[in-house]
C-alpha cells in the first residue's frame, strides 16, 4: 500500500512538469514566472501630433451715421456705415445689418454687403425706436455700433393711413368709433389714434383747432371743415388730389369722396 501511494505521487509529480514545460513555464517556490522577457510583445510609442495654428480675428473698426434722429411718420430713414481693417488700413469685406429694438428684441431692418467698405440701409419705422448696426466678416469678430434713438413724428401721411382703416364703416349719428361713426367723431378718432391729438366731437367747433391754412396749400391728413356762411357742419380729412376722407351721413360710409362745396376752411394739426 505504501508503495503504491509512492508511486502515484512521482506520477503526478513527472505529470506536472510536462505540463509546465508545455507552457513555456516553470515552477520555482510555488510562483509562476513567464518563461523569457524577451518573449513580451512592444507597444510602439505614440508621437502627438501638434494642433494646426488659427489665425486670430480681427477687431474692425466701424463708423455708422443716420440722416436724422428725428423725422415724420412714414419717411425713409437712410443710415450709412463703413467698416476697416485697422491691421492694413484697407476696408473691410462684409455685411452689415441694420437693426430696430421691436417687442423685447433686435429685429433686421435691412442688409447689404459692403462696397468699397461702406454700405447704405435704409428702413421706415412707424414709431419713435432705438437703431443699431451689426458687421459680420470672415477673419473678423462681429462689431456691433453703439444704439441711437430715432424719434418719429406724426405727419399728414399718419393721419390719412389711420382714416383709410376705417374705409366702410357704417355711418351713424353721435358715434366715434372705432365701428361707427358721424362724421366729426370719425375724425375725433382718427386724430387721437394717430396723433394724440384731442378734438371735440362737433365739426363747427373742430374749425377753430389747429393751424389756419390756404386752400392752395392744404397737404394730406389736414382737417377740412365744410361750413355754410361761417358755421361748420361737416369735417373730413384730406386725401390729396381733391377728395377727402369721410363719413358722410346716414346710410352711408366712410370712404374716400370728392370736395363737392367750395366753402370750406384748411386746419393743420400735424406738421
Amino acid at each position: 500500500m505504501h508503495e503504491h501511494s509512492s508511486s502515484r505521487r512521482r506520477r503526478a509529480s513527472i505529470g506536472t512538469g510536462t505540463v509546465a514545460l508545455s507552457l513555456g513555464l516553470c515552477l520555482c517556490a510555488g510562483q509562476l514566472i513567464a518563461a523569457s522577457p524577451a518573449a513580451a510583445a512592444t507597444t510602439p510609442a505614440v508621437t502627438p501630433v501638434a494642433a494646426a495654428a488659427v489665425a486670430p480675428k480681427v477687431t474692425p473698426s466701424m463708423w455708422a451715421g443716420t440722416s436724422t434722429r428725428s423725422l415724420k411718420w412714414g419717411s425713409t430713414l437712410k443710415v450709412t456705415a463703413k467698416v476697416i481693417d485697422p491691421a492694413t488700413k484697407q476696408v473691410a469685406k462684409g455685411t452689415v445689418r441694420l437693426q430696430g429694438w421691436r417687442n423685447g428684441a433686435w429685429r433686421t431692418w435691412d442688409t447689404d454687403t459692403l462696397k468699397n467698405g461702406q454700405v447704405a440701409l435704409t428702413a421706415k419705422p412707424t414709431s419713435t425706436v432705438w437703431i443699431r448696426t451689426i458687421f459680420t466678416g470672415t477673419g473678423y469678430n462681429q462689431k456691433v455700433t453703439t444704439k441711437v434713438k430715432v424719434t418719429v413724428k406724426a405727419s399728414g401721411a399718419k393721419v390719412l393711413a389711420e382714416a383709410k382703416k376705417h374705409k366702410g364703416a357704417l355711418y351713424k349719428y353721435g358715434a366715434s368709433g372705432p365701428k361707427r361713426f358721424d362724421c366729426s367723431g370719425f375724425t375725433k378718432y382718427v386724430y387721437k389714434k394717430a396723433a394724440g391729438k384731442s378734438l371735440p366731437h362737433k365739426a363747427n367747433t373742430q374749425q377753430k383747432y389747429g393751424k389756419a391754412v390756404a386752400k392752395s396749400n392744404k397737404q394730406i391728413g389736414d382737417l377740412i371743415i365744410f361750413r355754410n356762411g361761417s358755421y361748420g357742419y361737416h369735417a373730413g380729412i384730406y386725401a390729396g388730389n381733391g377728395y377727402v376722407y369721410d363719413s358722410p351721413h346716414t346710410g352711408a360710409r366712410v370712404g374716400k369722396h370728392k370736395i363737392w362745396n367750395k366753402n370750406y376752411v384748411v386746419r393743420r394739426l400735424v406738421a
